[in-house]
């Protein structure tokens, strides 16, 4: 909403008037948009650039993840990215953030909102930090590095394109945009 525009106005809508339809409240016209739940993560690597991931304890449909999760209301993305961080492996990473990927996925499979999360390069870690890495058994019950194409036999198809794609964002340096991994496409 822009600030000339009154609050109960829905963006594009005509004003009452002859012929006009009835004026739509700010809460009707909020039923009416996309629902979604949002997350935020970090790809780490060790010194020779292979990804970090963590293995689930609770979704045996995506066994290996990157580390974070899902928002907390009044998160911002880089904050929920730093807070599961340090939740998950006892890690706390330091800005500035980069983001390497944007990724989006529909709804499905008895999900019934959109997903959309964003991962941030949380940098290389050495040998001793990888050892260091505590997991919440919880979540986690390891933290893993592998060769990239060593990954694609452990995960979902949807979950390794994400992962090439953020591989490829970190050594190119440009951002990519993910907007097929939606849910019940396992």
């Amino acid at each position: 909403m822009t600030p000339r525009e009154s609050p109960t106005t829905v963006p594009g809508e005509r004003p009452n008037g002859a012929g006009a339809e009835p004026r739509m409240s700010l809460d009707q016209y909020a039923e009416t948009v996309l629902k979604a739940t949002a997350w935020a993560c970090l790809y780490f690597t060790d010194e020779a650039d292979r990804p970090l991931q963590l293995h689930s304890v609770y979704s045996p449909a995506h066994p290996w993840q990157l580390v974070g999760g899902t928002m907390d209301p009044g998160e911002r993305p880089w904050q929920t990215a730093v807070r599961e961080c340090r939740e998950e492996t006892g890690i706390t990473p330091h800005g500035p953030p980069r983001l390497l990927a944007m990724v989006y996925g529909l709804p499905g499979g008895g999900w019934p909102y959109s997903t959309i999360g964003c991962v941030f390069d949380g940098g290389r870690l050495t040998a001793a930090q990888i050892r260091d890495i505590t997991v919440d058994p919880r979540e986690h019950d390891e933290a893993r590095v592998l060769p990239l194409a060593e990954w694609e036999a452990l995960m979902p198809p949807r979950d390794f394109t994400r992962l090439s794609a953020v591989e490829k964002a970190r050594r190119t340096g440009e951002a990519a945009y993910v907007d097929r991994w939606d849910w019940g496409n396992e």
